[in-house]
């Protein structure tokens, strides 16, 4: 992480930290989800889920392109282990639609296991593809797939999600939005635009509430993001259990 712009989180995060934060806010559980590439943060990921009730579960990592990927699935099987994600945001194109990695998302359902999707608005194309190739197993994409809210820009990611949302196992996680917005600057009318499409795109029922701690505190408060998609909700009549609690419950196997 850059130190002029991510010092504010260069540190350690650990559950004490959260559990006070989500009381506050009214949040009783929640899903561990990973940011490092390593195997080695997916077992103490779950070693803390183990440690501490509230955490449901965790969405892992994996090297989606190991010859050996079956048996490492079967490995790294946990009771509290629901999936997969890669930090896909960060690669070069052409590493979502090359045979291997799709493959690999592929076993992962197989195992009947989930699949977060981190990409940035521009990887919409190959993430289409990518899902075009998974069938029905349950899939989301993190953070809206990371729209350019600070420019305003808006057209073609709206076209590309809403491709997306005509597949009915893709979900998507309402989180990740202050970061991708002026950070010292945003406003919740700065965000309503994007809350519209996805909302009236994927429905109440496929929308996940995320809030994306701790990195949304380089831009906000857990509060703030809480009351965001809090507010929206209440102004648009919408399922509150849904999107905090029944959505995530099933799209993560949880029920």
């Amino acid at each position: 992480m850059d130190e002029a712009t991510m010092s504010k989180i260069r540190r350690d995060f650990l559950p004490e930290d959260l559990l006070p934060i989500i009381k506050d806010n009214g949040i009783s559980n929640t899903i561990a989800v990973q940011a490092d590439q390593s195997e080695a943060e997916t077992l103490f990921l779950l070693k803390m889920a183990e440690q501490h009730d509230f955490i449901l579960g965790v969405v892992g990592w994996v090297d989606l392109l190991r010859q050996d990927l079956h048996a490492q699935l079967k490995a790294l099987d946990h009771p509290k282990l629901l999936g997969y994600r890669h930090v896909l945001q960060g690669e070069e194109r052409g590493f979502i639609t090359q045979q291997n990695f799709i493959e690999g998302v592929q076993q992962v359902g197989k195992h009947g296991l989930t699949y977060d999707i981190l990409v940035y608005a521009h990887q919409l194309d190959e993430v289409i593809t990518l899902v075009d190739h998974c069938g029905e197993q349950p899939l989301i994409i993190d953070h809206l797939a990371k729209p350019e809210i600070k420019n305003g820009r808006i057209k073609t990611w709206e076209k590309q999600m809403r491709v997306l949302s005509s597949y009915p196992n893709i979900y998507c996680k309402i989180s990740g939005m202050i970061t991708e917005a002026d950070w010292q600057t945003w406003t919740y009318v700065d965000l309503l635009p994007y809350l519209d499409v996805v909302f009236d795109a994927f429905g109440q029922d496929r929308c996940v509430f995320g809030s994306d701690w701790p990195v949304c505190t380089l831009a906000g408060e857990y509060g703030q993001v809480f009351n965001i998609v809090s507010r929206y909700l209440a102004d648009h009549d919408l399922d509150r259990n849904a999107v905090f609690s029944r959505n995530a419950r099933n799209f993560y196997r949880l029920v």
